[in-house]
């Protein structure tokens, strides 16, 4: 049996999932390892939910990605029948470059290492397990897919900043992120609500990272993120759109170097740096410090301020989707941000969103409301079976 490997790395946390080649692609197992160099732990569960392993390392054993990866890769030496044919990557950043799916080689691996200062927080993750293959099995295929592809198709004046012309030349742009994502939900609304998935739709990719996405007949056309991963919605720990004369303020007015600005927004912000409790909106929609409350009403309001400019730009809205970890979690948040997006004709079924269903807006709801859960790795695996030549 011919296998597919998936590796999602994050900053502490290396995902990933395993897929037979059966004439399409079928799930065998997804695993985790969490808390890198802290409390690492690996959960392996089979495509029935039967766990596989659950196991605890001491933070000196699992320091890094690559060592999570050794491990990782070790039991499924050891447990997993099959035979490994490629391996497919999430990478956050693509550049100017790269928009499609890529097969991987030194040099490929080089090229995306210039793009590391545009999303520091992901960029090296994603590319310390392909290096770790690299070592260990050169003569494996590896495909790099870029959360930047989807957005790649949108208009120069779209991706364009106002600034002189030359920045653009040289890769200062609007790209977007979150886009396997994005992707994959597009897909499921075409096989879910096809009349809707060729119409103006935002879809919210809620999480610790969080975006919209406009699309239009299954193609996107504006995004709330551009150059990095820190525009448009305040996220668990980055701080979302921000006036740059803060930054030149913090630069210049308080002393601080580019590298404490870059930690302060990418790590000290958010929901976390507004609450000063937690990045997890779990943990705030469950405290009692006003704080909590305040964060997660700037949350909202910043979602529902984005979406008015996205209904913009699709010149009307069909349908709101949520997915990710908030989007399809949390009943609470959706019926929050359902309220904000009134005016634009939502109307929420309350028991529906409580019980988490596809379709969560009521028969007479002019713009439809869904929860549709993602799945980058599956995206991903079809793009490497594809490149493979599958």
């Amino acid at each position: 049996m011919d296998t597919i490997l998936v590796v999602n790395a994050g900053s502490s946390s290396l995902k990933f999932e395993v897929f037979a080649i059966e004439g399409g692609l079928r799930k065998l197992l997804r695993g985790q390892m969490d808390g890198i160099d802290t409390t690492p732990r690996l959960r392996i569960k089979g495509s029935d939910g039967k766990v596989l392993a659950d196991q605890g390392y001491l933070p000196a054993d699992v320091p890094d990605l690559p060592s999570a990866m050794r491990i990782v890769g070790a039991w499924l030496r050891e447990r997993h029948e099959g035979r490994l044919v490629a391996v497919g990557h999430r990478v956050v950043h693509g550049g100017p470059d790269y928009d499609q799916p890529v097969r991987i080689n030194a040099e490929v691996l080089s090229d995306l290492e210039r793009y590391v200062p545009l999303a520091p927080l992901h960029q090296p993750n994603n590319l310390a397990p392909i290096q770790a293959v690299l070592d260990r099995r050169p003569d494996l295929p590896q495909v790099a897919c870029f959360d930047t592809s989807f957005h790649r198709g949108h208009s120069l004046v779209t991706n364009h900043y106002a600034i002189p012309e030359h920045f653009f030349a040289e890769g200062v742009r609007r790209y977007g992120f979150h886009g396997l994502s994005y992707q994959y939900v597009s897909g499921r609304l075409c096989e879910i609500a096809p009349e809707i998935a060729n119409g103006r739709v935002i879809v919210a990719h809620l999480g610790s990272g969080a975006s919209l996405c406009a699309i239009s007949q299954g193609r996107s056309i504006e995004s709330t993120l551009g150059f990095t991963a820190l525009d448009g919605l305040p996220m668990g720990t980055r701080c979302g759109q921000i006036d740059p004369g803060v930054i030149l303020y913090l630069l210049e007015q308080r002393g601080m170097t580019p590298h404490e600005v870059q930690d302060l927004l990418y790590k000290q912000s958010g929901l976390k740096g507004l609450s000063g409790v937690s990045n997890d909106v779990r943990d705030l929609l469950a405290a009692s410090d006003p704080r909590a409350a305040f964060a997660l009403d700037h949350f909202v309001h910043r979602i529902g301020l984005h979406a008015g400019a996205l209904a913009a730009a699709l010149g009307g809205l069909d349908a709101f989707v949520f997915t990710a970890g908030i989007g399809e979690n949390s009943p609470a948040m959706r019926a929050r941000i359902a309220a904000r997006l009134e005016w634009l004709g939502t109307r929420l079924d309350a028991k529906r969103n409580a019980r988490g269903e596809l379709l969560i807006s009521t028969p007479d709801s002019k713009t439809r409301l869904y929860v549709v859960s993602t799945d980058e790795e599956l995206m991903i695996a079809r793009h490497t079976l594809k490149l493979i030549g599958g």
